[in-house]
C-alpha cells in the first residue's frame, strides 16, 4: 500500500470517527434535491421536528413497511402534526434503489406516501455524513437541531409484513416522549435492512 493511499484511509477512518453521530450531537447540515427538483437544507428547518429515513424501493425490508402501509401511515402521522419527513435514496447509479426523479415521483404516487419530500443523493454525500447504515434507517431531529434517535424503526429486524403489528415502534416513541418534554430512553438501535448502496 503507498504512503498516500495509506494517509488517505486513516483520515478517512479519523474522519468517520469524529463525525459519529451521538444522540444530543448537533445533527450536521445538509443539502440535497427531491424528486421535484427543490432544494432542502436542515437549516431551513429549524424550530421543526425532522425525520431522516433512507429508503430504496427495491429493499424486501423497505417493502415490508411500504407494501404493508405502515411507513406510508407514519409519514401522514408526524407530518400532520407539523414534522417535517425527509425520504432520503443514497443509492448510487447502477445500484439497487437507485431512481430518477420521474420514477420516485411515480413510486411516490403508487405508495400514497406522503414524505414531506424524497431526496435524491445518489453520490452518498447526506448518506456518509449522517452514516446511514441501512434502508430504512431512521434520524430523529429535534427542533434545536439535536439528534434525538438514530437506529431502527422498530424491534423487528425481519421482512414479514405480519411482525408490524407486534413491533415496537422506535420512532413514534422517540417523537412522542420529545414532544412532550421527555428524555427519549432508547435513543439508539442497531438498524436493520438493506445496505445503502453507496458509489465507490
Amino acid at each position: 500500500m503507498s504512503c498516500r493511499r495509506l494517509l488517505s484511509l486513516v483520515l478517512t477512518v479519523a474522519s468517520s470517527t469524529l463525525l459519529a453521530l451521538t444522540p444530543g450531537s448537533q445533527a450536521p447540515d445538509f443539502k440535497g434535491t427531491d424528486s421535484n427538483g427543490a432544494i432542502h437544507t436542515l437549516s431551513q428547518y429549524h424550530g421543526k421536528y425532522v425525520v431522516l429515513e433512507w429508503a430504496n424501493q427495491r429493499c424486501p425490508y423497505d417493502q415490508k413497511h411500504y407494501l404493508s402501509g405502515n411507513m406510508e401511515a407514519l409519514q401522514r402521522q408526524w407530518t400532520d402534526k407539523g414534522v417535517v419527513w425527509l425520504s432520503v435514496l443514497s443509492s448510487a447509479p447502477g445500484e439497487q434503489g437507485n431512481v430518477t426523479p420521474a420514477e420516485e415521483n411515480q413510486y411516490l404516487k403508487k405508495m400514497n406516501a406522503a414524505p414531506t419530500a424524497a431526496l435524491l443523493d445518489p453520490e452518498g454525500t447526506i448518506g456518509r455524513l449522517y452514516q446511514a447504515k441501512t434502508t430504512p434507517h431512521i434520524f430523529v431531529i429535534d427542533p434545536q437541531g439535536k439528534l434525538v434517535y438514530q437506529g431502527a424503526i422498530d424491534d423487528k429486524p425481519t421482512t414479514d409484513r405480519a411482525d408490524i403489528k407486534t413491533a415496537h415502534n422506535y420512532l413514534n416513541e422517540a417523537l412522542n416522549a420529545s414532544m412532550a418534554g421527555k428524555p427519549v430512553t432508547v435513543a439508539t438501535t442497531r438498524p436493520y435492512g438493506c445496505s445503502v448502496k453507496y458509489k465507490d
